[in-house]
């Protein structure tokens, strides 16, 4: 039985005493347009 754990505390947890908060994502991925500019200026 020690090897299970105990899930009394999650379903008693108050979600409403969480912060929110505001992602912002620092590694955008590069459009599909960025990458083929890229291609092209690495044959020239």
């Amino acid at each position: 039985m020690a090897d299970k754990p105990d899930v009394g505390e999650i379903a008693s947890f108050d979600k409403a005493k969480l912060k929110k908060t505001e992602t912002q994502e620092k590694n955008t991925l590069p459009t599909k347009e960025t990458i083929e500019q890229e291609k092209r200026s690495e044959i020239s």
